[in-house]
């Protein structure tokens, strides 16, 4: 083969390879795009279950309703606790095997408590 077409059936291919690999990586980003039913990473999650352990301002440990280890939460420095009723409770007085629903966010690695329920029996 002659060294310009060499060249050029080089740059054809290189060009080919190219138009591919964006192909590929288009279809990739748009099948990692959230779609509706994707869970919200920035609006929390929320767990129920009974109080275990509770120390005011730090932390809250909770038997949850489902067969699994007690939950940690740690609470936020603006953690707002709110009546069966939706009111805003000032001075939230937990007790042991209360049940309450838990809003909360993952912070480094730690689940962090910003919104407590109490919830009638």
């Amino acid at each position: 083969m002659p060294f310009g077409m060499r060249n050029a059936a080089e740059s054809f291919m290189k060009k080919r390879i190219a138009i591919c690999l964006a192909s590929v990586l288009a279809t990739a980003l748009v099948y990692a795009q959230p779609t509706n039913s994707s869970p919200d990473p920035k609006a929390g999650a929320e767990s129920t279950g009974t109080v275990k352990e509770y120390t005011p301002g730090s932390i809250l440990i909770l038997d949850s309703l489902a067969p699994s280890e007690p939950t940690q939460f740690k609470l936020s420095k603006s953690v707002v606790y709110v009546d069966a009723d939706g009111k805003t409770l000032e001075s939230p007085a937990l007790t042991k095997d209360q049940k309450v629903r838990v809003h909360y966010m993952k912070t480094a690695g730690e689940n962090v408590a910003d919104r407590v329920i109490l919830i009638k029996e």
